[in-house]
């Protein structure tokens, strides 16, 4: 069968990661301190428990509390996390210092690394993974 044509406005493909934490409020907190992150959307729920949408920069990223139930589980209750975010920003060392500052611990300080990266890694208080940084080369592009 065939699908009639839409009349609605197409969307544009985007990823945008989903992180599930625990304290969810405390995390929209952290990440607009750390980050400079601000809220697009958000949703508390009468338990607690938060869904929203943030933005830092042009980028986009949801987080939301657990739920075991729907087999969401945070980097705390897994002991460790699947995947890491790359924050890409024009200064890497204010960055990684703000997100120190707001909570954050480093696993690896900003260094110029050999294959063309000024980067290093932080892990949130909710157990999930940053590495911020830049490429150093021109000829690098984070679009493509």
């Amino acid at each position: 069968m065939a699908h009639p044509p839409s009349t609605e406005k197409k969307t544009e493909t985007t990823i945008a990661p989903l992180l599930n934490v625990r304290r969810g409020a405390e995390a929209v907190d952290f990440y607009t301190r750390a980050f400079g992150a601000t809220t697009l959307s958000r949703i508390d729920a009468e338990d607690g428990s938060v869904v929203a949408q943030l933005a830092i920069g042009s980028g986009r990223f949801w987080l939301a509390d657990e739920s075991p139930a729907h087999q969401n589980f945070s980097p705390e209750s897994l002991g460790g996390s699947t995947f890491r975010v790359a924050l890409i920003v024009d200064d890497p060392h204010t960055v990684f210092d703000r997100a120190i500052a707001g909570g954050a611990s480093s696993i690896c300080p900003v260094r110029d690394e050999s294959y063309g990266w000024r980067i290093g890694r932080v892990v949130d208080p909710f157990g999930h993974h940053w590495e911020i940084g830049k490429p150093l080369r021109e000829d690098w592009r984070s679009d493509t």
